[in-house]
């Protein structure tokens, strides 16, 4: 019902919310709302009230479906279809994206948050033109391709003409949707539902019966309007309260039920037909109709009673009639209408939607349709629609006859679940594959599947002896998948790290060496080795091996597609030999691999590693921008990541209010996920930290916690070096002189500058007289033919702090400001007023840092200058940032202001 002055009746607030959103897109402010209640409560009269009321701007409307949940970004094609003449002018790898997803050409599957990229470029094209409405009702029903995309766009609304509006039915329970603007819609005040109450039912309503009507319902309209219809008054007077009571959408729908069902046979079974059908398409109906000899005129009942109706679409009364309809039919004739209507769809034009139809057809196991519903998967996995190739294969498994092919496909199937992230269905998935092959490889690559469940659902303790098992088990079967297997468990181990019973790498690497040798060796074979001969035979065995296979990953001409995946542990073997080119050179090439490919999931990932490169290096800013970066994919995805990057850079700066929160979480939450390897980082971090305000005692707690792993060579040999400087200045020489001896073992392995400059200088920090004074010279000599900056000012921070002691100002005066110009330029404020410290103690003044004026930016908008002072068009910095032109410029105006620059030519010596 509706009211002249409020819109809807009940809804003045509700209505006023959706004109502000409106005006609001209308001033270039990008807006994002989930209008969400029950079933019945007026979601949808909400959105048809914001659409008809949306002038000068462009309407664009989707809906979910429930029976199309499995078909990839079918809800996503029902919104962009028409926009798509656009798709031409967006940057190519993310128009390609969108081209294979909507089928309209085969490539590799995309990566699904590039294609979210995709579409909020798509819709900031249009929105150039005419402010964009988005309107999804029934988004709970969207297939999850579509939903990821289409949130993914909601996260990244700032300063477009565009408004994203879903309606979501409560309760919400997919991640996509929290963290959302909401409109919660609730039942209508007691005025307006009496008012609604007595429009529908006829004759006069006992004041009290109407009151309890109004209580029982809780002013649900639809209940309102739906549940008196066809009851007199007497028929009312007991209200709807029962002793079998049901919840208040199972009680609108057993109204609808009811309602079709005295509705004659042959109307009855042309809504079956139509809500089968959930695309809406009158061409299609009118021909599964035919097939079925049915005559259209059946639908004049349900039309008439207002259930549904049929005009350019089929339009149910609401989405309760549809699914009220198919429930209430008998499986034979709901067989029976997607029979009809997989006959009545081109097998050329649209074979997925009817491969669907058929399955829901089949009562029995049909090899003809499972094999349709295989070819339908692998065209879903080619448009990234993971999710979707997983349930076309599920079903494919449950209709194939052949028992050996059944679990074969039972097999794949659980592969696919499990990279949609359904562990759970995935792992029964692998009870069907398991019991119907007798096949030994079969068999193993099951327990393959289990352990990568294991590992994939948390880096659980376990999963590190589940993937050595199941490499034990494919040795004699498929070598290369074998070795390949042995390298996963390796990588679980560092991962469990601390936490790991017993020592899982030790045994990976012993099993791993006694396997055959490739006929063909790899370049990650060469990592397997590495890895197995530190653990056998110590590190310094493993140095050259660990040299061959690192030059062999930073090889251009020796690039593959599968380096993606072992890039990360290539870079972490480069940091293991305290080489920093390589690293470099390493984290670089991955990370412009996973942008290529447009790996999201992959690309936080190698960025942290890259950031954590930036921060030895000096280069606080590029981190930060990093950091941005990871932040906004973060937010964008919704990909669960340990802030080590954060904690990485806070702990540099020497910011203590933002570390220590950090590390007490992170430490907390990789305890919980059994992730020793992140407990670790967290403990060197907080060595780092405490070193910085020298307190010294704590830092030498931390980094005996952090080093005691000696398997773990990455932050056990960072922590080395922390652990030497802080029992030292704790008075714990015994403590020093050991973390000494572990340092020394590897650093002359390694026999980089880098490795040796630190040696050097702990050594220096165990000495006296001459002989500490060169090794403080070669330790700066050595430190300073490299570009790892902290180490060097570092190095020269405590050679003056020696001198100081040994009472030679003068000389200390030259050091200290050295560390001080280094650190403050680098913006690591704690090791820097260190400095400040032991220079005034020399009797010299130094002014504390003046603050910068690009210090006043947040990290993103220092991304954003970053980018566009290195000579990066807004399109550029647009799809780099998942943000639309428009965005980009917003941002660039507000840098510009808080700077005072006026060009884009002044960005690159303020943020450089």
């Amino acid at each position: 019902m509706t009211s002249a002055t409020d819109g809807l009746r009940g809804r003045r607030s509700e209505c006023a919310h959706l004109d502000r959103l409106v005006a609001d897109v209308r001033s270039r402010q990008g807006r994002v709302l989930i209008v969400r209640g029950e079933a019945g409560i007026g979601k949808s009269a909400l959105l048809d009230y914001l659409a008809a009321n949306a002038d000068g701007c462009r309407v664009a409307r989707a809906a979910g479906v429930e029976s199309e949940m499995e078909l990839p970004f079918a809800g996503l094609h029902q919104l962009c279809a028409p926009m798509l003449d656009l798709a031409e002018n967006l940057p190519p790898p993310q128009s390609a994206a969108l081209r294979v997803a909507f089928g309209l050409e085969f490539g590799g599957p995309p990566d699904r948050f590039l294609v979210g990229a995709a579409v909020l470029s798509l819709l900031a094209e249009v929105a150039d033109r005419q402010p964009l409405l988005c309107v999804v009702d029934d988004a709970q029903w969207l297939d999850r391709a579509s939903a990821q995309a289409l949130t993914f766009v909601g996260r990244r609304l700032f300063a477009d003409q565009i408004a994203v509006v879903f309606g979501v039915r409560d309760p919400v329970t997919a991640p996509e949707w929290r963290g959302f603007p909401e409109l919660l819609v609730g039942g209508l005040a007691d005025e307006d539902a009496e008012a609604l109450l007595d429009a529908v039912v006829p004759g006069r309503l006992d004041e009290h019966v109407r009151d309890r009507i109004v209580a029982e319902t809780r002013g649900n309209p639809l209940a309102l309007l739906e549940l008196p219809r066809g009851l007199t008054a007497a028929e009312l007077a007991g209200g709807f309260e029962r002793p079998d009571v049901r919840p208040m959408a199972s009680q609108i729908e057993q109204n609808f039920v009811q309602r079709v069902q005295l509705l004659p046979p042959q109307t009855q079974r042309l809504l079956l037909t139509a809500a089968a059908e959930p695309v809406g398409d009158v061409p299609l109906l009118l021909r599964a109709l035919r097939i079925l000899d049915l005559p259209v005129t059946a639908a004049g009942p349900a039309e008439a009673s207002g259930l549904v109706e049929l005009g350019a679409r089929v339009r149910f009364r609401h989405p309760l009639v549809r699914s009220a309809t198919y429930r209430a039919a008998v499986s034979a004739d709901r067989r029976a209408a997607h029979q009809a209507i997989a006959e009545a769809i081109d097998p050329d034009l649209d074979p997925d939607r009817r491969a669907w139809h058929r399955a829901q057809a089949a009562d029995e196991p049909d090899e003809e349709v499972a094999a349709e519903l295989i070819a339908s998967a692998d065209r879903a996995q080619r448009r990234g629609g993971v999710a979707a190739m997983a349930a076309f294969l599920q079903r494919a498994t449950e209709l194939t006859p052949d028992p050996a092919t059944r679990a074969s496909r039972a097999l794949a199937a659980a592969q696919a679940t499990l990279r949609a992230g359904a562990f759970e269905t995935a792992q029964k998935l692998l009870v069907t594959a398991d019991e119907w092959s007798a096949n030994e490889l079969h068999q193993a690559t099951v327990n393959l599947f289990r352990a990568q469940i294991t590992f994939a659902s948390g880096h659980g303790t376990a999963a590190a002896q589940l993937l050595l098992d199941a490499a034990r088990r494919l040795e004699p079967l498929h070598l290369d998948l074998a070795r390949d297997t042995y390298l996963d468990a390796f990588v679980a181990a560092m991962f469990a790290g601390v936490l790991a019973p017993g020592s899982p790498q030790a045994e990976v690497a012993r099993v791993a060496r006694a396997a055959p040798q490739p006929t063909t060796p790899r370049k990650h074979d060469l990592l397997l080795e590495t890895l197995a001969v530190s653990f056998t035979d110590g590190y310094p065995a493993a140095v050259p091996l660990a040299r061959q296979a690192i030059e062999a990953f930073a090889d251009q001409t020796l690039a593959d597609p599968s380096d993606l995946r072992w890039l990360w542990l290539a870079s972490r073997t480069s940091v293991d030999l305290w080489d920093y080119d390589h690293w470099d050179v390493l984290t670089d090439r991955h990370v412009r691999l996973a942008r290529e490919l447009g790996d999201l999931t992959e690309l936080p990932l190698v960025l942290n590693s890259r950031l954590t490169m930036h921060l030895f290096g000096g280069d606080f800013a590029a981190a930060a921008s990093l950091l941005a970066e990871i932040r906004t994919i973060v937010d964008a995805t919704g990909i669960a990541l340990a802030p080590y990057g954060a904690i990485g850079l806070a702990v540099m700066r020497g910011r203590l209010d933002e570390a220590v929160p950090l590390i007490a979480t992170t430490m907390d939450d990789v305890k919980a996920r059994g992730e020793g390897g992140g407990l670790s980082f967290t403990r060197w971090a907080n060595a780092v930290l405490m070193n910085s305000l020298a307190r010294y005692p704590e830092a030498l707690a931390s980094a005996q916690a952090a080093s005691a792993d000696p398997m773990d060579l990455g932050v056990a040999s960072w922590s080395l070096p922390e652990l030497v400087e802080a029992a030292v200045r704790s008075g714990q020489r015994e403590l020093a002189t050991e973390g000494l001896d572990r340092l020394t073992e590897l650093t002359q392995a390694s026999g980089t500058d880098w490795a040796l400059g630190l040696l050097a200088r702990s050594t220096a920090l165990l000495t006296t007289g001459p002989a500490a004074e060169s090794g403080y010279q070669e330790a700066v000599e050595r430190l300073g033919r490299t570009r790892v900056r902290m180490d060097l000012a570092r190095s020269h921070l405590v050679y003056g702090e020696w001198l100081r002691r040994a009472g030679r100002r003068q000389d200390a005066r030259t050091q200290l400001r050295t560390a001080y110009d280094l650190l403050t330029t680098a913006g690591a404020d704690a090791f820097a007023e260190r400095a400040r410290r032991e220079l005034a103690a020399t009797g010299e003044a130094v002014d504390e840092r003046a603050s910068r004026a690009s210090d006043t930016l947040t990290a993103q908008e220092a991304h954003i200058a970053a980018l566009a002072g290195s000579g990066l068009t807004n399109a550029q910095i647009g799809a780099q940032m998942f943000l639309s032109q428009h965005t980009v410029e917003w941002h660039l105006r507000k840098v510009f202001a808080k700077l005072g620059i006026t060009s884009r030519r002044q960005l690159r010596p303020l943020t450089g």
